[in-house]
């Protein structure tokens, strides 16, 4: 096995060099010579943020339970030891074996998140690996990915070989297996050939077999198969049984602190709330619950092989769990003399959350973070957010009546309909919340921050056919936005419009943005999620070399019939389904949580064969399946 050989010496001249040396607690080491497919797994983002990311723990664990494959980890290298590796010619290494990643069988590479796509480009050619796929030779690794951004693959389809669309925890393992056979076959027909064979696990979308048209003005037209092996639509991949699907109980203890340094507990997948800006609640329906039991069982495995004195209850919305006061009152007795203490990130907006949340800060109170998402009724009703302001004020009570002096509040601007009363309403949330703390505890002295992002219209969203706000109006927003809040104990707080602008161009691209993010990067462009390295204007020449245009990507008002280049992905939630709600959403009017009352007719159910898990709720997926095919 080659060793890529580091001097110390060198690393005493980079920021952090515990990111680049491996070796933390348990990593799992595994001789290349004794296993059949070595797999290299990258996050194109530093360290702190990789190591945070459960997706990738997940697929670790899954690859190095088995005894005839490995998987080793890599992040992307700080811009300074970048520039060491560049002019010391140090390729991209893992940190387990210090195994070059060139010489591992699959690269695979997670996408979470639009703006990193440039780093993966960075992290392909570290590794000596030809950034296009029709470029790559037989001696190169098989390029795959997952993760959101697969929804919409289209703008990366040059340089990812490979997509697993959907939870790929069963997926990874026939990959695992075609590669295995493949290999034991004397590797017949080459990469290609083993490409070829992954193109016909369910839910794999090799976009090489695939070819693409547009009209004359440039609009995307249509996308097909060029190939029989092809899947066409290509099915996301679920997990049906969440209770026995491989979790990472042994997690990596990081060497440095990370983002989010403590024990996770994934409660459940999916969410049937239906707000119809978030695209994570369309793509990842189904909700499928755990047991109670297998929960305790995992936080119990988590703290033993960790030590770590916190466990975050995660999921999309934590609170919504069935069986959450019964978990947390079981989490808290079995630690209660362990010095572990639990929390939950995400809150919804009503009391009983603020009762949870008060069960599992009894010692100390953080801050109370709430997301309104909108400042008015009308526009809540719009994103059907399903929550009132009485809610929002009752749940500020109950926090203020308990000790909580620290409130964050989420919104977002620019989205369908908004208008600038709309953005007052903002404003004028925070100052009532600050006048009700006031009423309460006689005192003025509530640390308020009010956090707001620009609006980003995502595929597979009721909302994916609207035009985004101009940068410009955004930073009129912004402007407006700010001169309303004038009291001190009130700090208001933004998101970038021009970041927010390219975001959404590259979530609703097609392949031609493929020419454009390449010289981006060829023009130095990464780290493109961090503000102080993203460049606008190099983004922009690259648009204007290329001769494509920005704007019909991110300000186009489309038409609800035309193609989109997501089109032959499947999430399961239907496109006749997303027009529905865009017109209830024009007027204004809420769709209930198919979770607790009749099935709304998104179609997730029947069409994948999967099974809505809620442990309050018996036979439910009977009933949904019956009620859609009664539509």
């Amino acid at each position: 096995m080659n060793r890529v050989e580091i001097d110390p010496v060198w690393l005493m001249h980079v920021q952090k060099p515990a990111r680049y040396v491996g070796g933390e607690w348990n990593s799992v080491m595994k001789n290349h010579a004794d296993v059949d497919v070595k797999v290299a797994l990258a996050f194109p983002d530093v360290y702190e943020v990789g190591m945070s990311h459960l997706g990738l723990k997940i697929i670790y664990s899954v690859i190095n339970s088995r005894k005839d494959a490995l998987a080793e980890r890599v992040y992307t290298p700080w811009v300074d030891m970048e520039k060491m590796m560049r002019e010391r010619n140090i390729p991209l290494y893992a940190l387990e074996s210090k195994a070059p990643i060139k010489d591992f069988d699959v690269l695979g590479l997670t996408m979470p998140y639009e703006m990193c796509y440039t780093n993966i480009l960075n992290m392909i050619d570290l590794s000596g690996i030809p950034v296009l796929s029709k470029d790559r030779t037989d001696e190169d690794p098989i390029v795959v990915s997952g993760g959101p951004c697969v929804y919409n693959a289209e703008p990366m389809t040059d340089f990812i070989d490979v997509f697993f669309i959907g939870e790929s925890e069963e997926a990874i393992q026939e990959m695992v297996e075609v590669i295995k056979k493949w290999k034991a076959e004397n590797k017949p027909g080459g990469r290609w050939e083993a490409i070829h064979r992954l193109a016909e696990i369910k839910g794999c979308y090799v976009p090489s077999l695939y070819e693409t048209s547009y009209y004359e003005n440039g609009i995307f037209r249509a996308i097909k198969p060029i190939d029989p092996s092809a899947q066409f639509p290509v099915e996301k991949r679920v997990i049906k049984d969440v209770d026995h699907v491989i979790v990472d109980d042994k997690p990596i203890l990081p060497h440095i602190e990370i983002v989010h340094d403590r024990a996770v507990l994934e409660m459940f997948r999916g969410c049937s709330r239906g707000c119809r800006f978030c695209q994570a609640g369309m793509i990842y329906r189904p909700v499928r619950e755990k047991s109670e039991e297998k929960l305790q069982e995992i936080a119990d495995t988590l703290i033993k092989n960790t030590g770590y004195n916190e466990i975050s209850l995660m999921s999309l919305s934590s609170a919504d769990y069935s069986c959450l006061p019964e978990l947390v009152d079981h989490l808290m007795d079995n630690f209660k003399d362990k010095r572990v203490s639990v929390s939950l990130p995400s809150l919804r907006v009503d009391s009983f959350s603020v009762d949870i949340a008060k069960k599992v800060q009894q010692v100390r109170k953080s801050g109370l973070t709430l997301a309104p998402e909108a400042g008015t009724q009308r526009l809540r009703d719009v994103i059907n957010k399903g929550i009132t302001e009485d809610d929002i004020m009752g749940a500020c009570s109950n926090a203020f009546r308990n000790g909580w002096d620290r409130v964050k509040l989420y919104f977002m601007m620019g989205l369908p309909t908004e208008t600038d009363e709309d953005l007052k309403g903002i404003a004028d949330l925070a100052n009532r919340i600050n006048e009700l703390y006031h009423e309460i505890r006689g005192k003025y002295g509530c640390r308020i921050t009010v956090s707001v992002a620009s609006f980003v219209p995502k595929p597979f969203t009721p909302f994916q056919w609207m035009p985004q706000c101009s940068v410009e109006e955004i930073e009129r927003k912004q402007k407006y936005l700010k001169s309303l809040f004038t009291n001190r104990h009130i700090k208001f707080a933004y998101h970038d419009a021009r970041t927010g602008y390219m975001e959404a161009v590259l979530a609703r691209g097609d392949r031609k943005l493929n020419q454009v993010i390449l010289k981006a990067w060829q023009k130095g462009c990464e780290y493109d999620s961090w503000t102080e390295f993203f460049d606008f204007d190099k983004w922009m020449s690259c648009f204007e070399e290329c001769g494509v245009d920005p704007d019909q990507y991110a300000a186009r008002d489309r038409d609800e019939y035309e193609a989109e280049p997501w089109d032959h992905i499947d999430c399961g939630v239907t496109k006749d389904y997303l027009r529905k709600e865009w017109k209830l959403a024009q007027k204004g009017i809420l769709t209930h949580d198919c979770r607790h009352l009749a099935c709304n007719g998104c179609a997730v159910c029947p069409i994948l064969d999967v099974a809505l898990i809620d442990h309050k709720e018996e036979n439910w997926n009977d009933k949904a399946v019956f009620i859609y095919k009664q539509r």
